[in-house]
């Protein structure tokens, strides 16, 4: 760095939509990532939903030459989906999994099986050290009754405070994924105005590419087109942010989205368009960027809305905790009442009455099936219920901050 003042970074950042038996021409699609990725030679690439490890390796396997390392971020039943290739010697990595993500009997959703994460990797590029993260944030899937916003809430707390946490020795900070979250929500809103990150759309000098910058588009051949009737353009819920952390600026020359099919083909890369920036880096002699405390009112309010939102999922948990507790009750109920019949009947036996063996049973396995499902709803929810409460509370401790801090002065 001290000969070249200047650096420039190419990242590439795309949901792959890699589900083994699920996604369409699956096979295919990784290898014209693959050949889209060898051929461009982008410095960084953050991948998401590469669910099976087998993708991840006949990637690795293909780009070996363009990009010599990377790293696969492990957790949950399935995985986290999410990988990193660099032209550039990966010198540490770290992976937080989210402590909420959804329910397990939402098996039409699955985002619980997924083990949605934030994976770290460290890397060193001409004496700048940069913190990059990849990250992939729980699904909306209807926006007008959200049953998931608390839980997607938590999410982006919890990554707001993973990087404000783990960057303070890094000189630039990077952030890819599908956030799953609109720019003006209150996750993004919480996320950039906690961290300071700032959004390479928002702030390219030139961009090219799909309208507004969406990333999820009505004329993609996999994308669901009833759920973006309300968005005729699509939505963006892909981004790329940044910032410099110690003496440094960064600035977005240029971003592009991808546009619909791969080149010379007739089906896209995937069912979300890929998000390509290139950004300029420069040692500028002083700290970089203002005080949070700049934008502190503003931030306040969005905390304050945040909050809000996570209590609502609060008081809904602690009411879903309370009907399963009242099931495992009522199912154990039910089987004592059994036990003192079968006394009763065991009694009369003497009489010559008959014992109803297999009434019996099949009552008895099904209150028991209740008491189980029961009690391990009924333990889901409350730990659903503490972790909601311990955001809010950090939240709450946040705002008290923000609201004192100008009287300090």
């Amino acid at each position: 760095m001290e000969g070249d003042p200047t650096l420039r970074l190419r990242v590439f950042d795309l949901n792959c939509w890699a589900i083994r038996y699920l996604s369409k021409r699956r096979q295919e699609r990784v290898r014209l990532i693959g050949n889209v990725l060898r051929r461009e030679g982008f410095d960084l690439v953050l991948l998401q939903e590469v669910w099976s490890e087998q993708d991840y390796s006949d990637l690795k396997v293909k780009l070996g030459g363009c990009y010599p390392f990377s790293h696969y971020f492990r957790s949950g039943v399935i995985g986290s989906g999410l990988c990193v290739f660099s032209r550039f010697p990966i010198l540490d990595t770290l992976l937080y999994q989210y402590s909420l993500n959804g329910y397990p009997y939402m098996l039409q959703h699955g985002d619980w099986f997924c083990g949605k994460s934030v994976g770290l990797v460290i890397i060193k590029i001409s004496g700048i050290i940069f913190n990059v993260y990849v990250t992939h944030l729980h699904a909306e899937y209807c926006r007008e009754k959200d049953a998931y916003l608390p839980h997607r809430l938590v999410q982006a707390w919890e990554l707001a405070q993973f990087i404000r946490h783990t960057s303070k020795a890094a000189d630039v900070v990077l952030l890819g994924g599908d956030l799953n979250m609109h720019p003006e929500d209150v996750g993004i809103r919480l996320l950039r105005g906690w961290t300071g990150l700032r959004d390479a759309f928002a702030e390219a000098a030139r961009f090219e590419g799909c309208e507004d910058g969406c990333t999820l588009v009505p004329n993609n051949c996999f994308t669901v087109k009833t759920e973006l009737l309300p968005f005729p353009l699509g939505i963006r819920i892909d981004y790329i942010l940044y910032k410099a952390v110690s003496s440094f600026t960064v600035k977005c020359e240029e971003l592009k989205t991808t546009t619909g099919t791969a080149p010379g083909m007739d089906i896209p890369f995937s069912d979300h368009e890929a998000v390509m920036a290139t950004l300029h880096i420069q040692r500028q002699g002083r700290a970089a960027g203002a005080p949070l405390g700049a934008a502190e009112p503003t931030l306040a309010d969005v905390v304050t809305e945040a909050r809000t939102e996570v209590g609502v999922g609060l008081r809904a948990a602690q009411q879903q905790r309370y009907s399963a507790g009242r099931m495992a009750v009522l199912a154990l109920l039910l089987l004592l009442l059994q036990a003192l019949a079968a006394l009763g009947v065991l009694a009369g036996l003497a009489a010559g009455q008959p014992f109803p063996k297999l009434s019996f049973s099949l009552l008895a396995f099904l209150a028991i099936g209740v008491l189980l499902l029961a009690t391990g709803l009924h333990l889901f929810h409350t730990m659903e219920v503490k972790m909601l409460q311990g955001t809010e509370e950090q939240m709450r401790m946040v705002l008290r901050a923000l609201q004192e801090r100008p009287s300090d002065g």
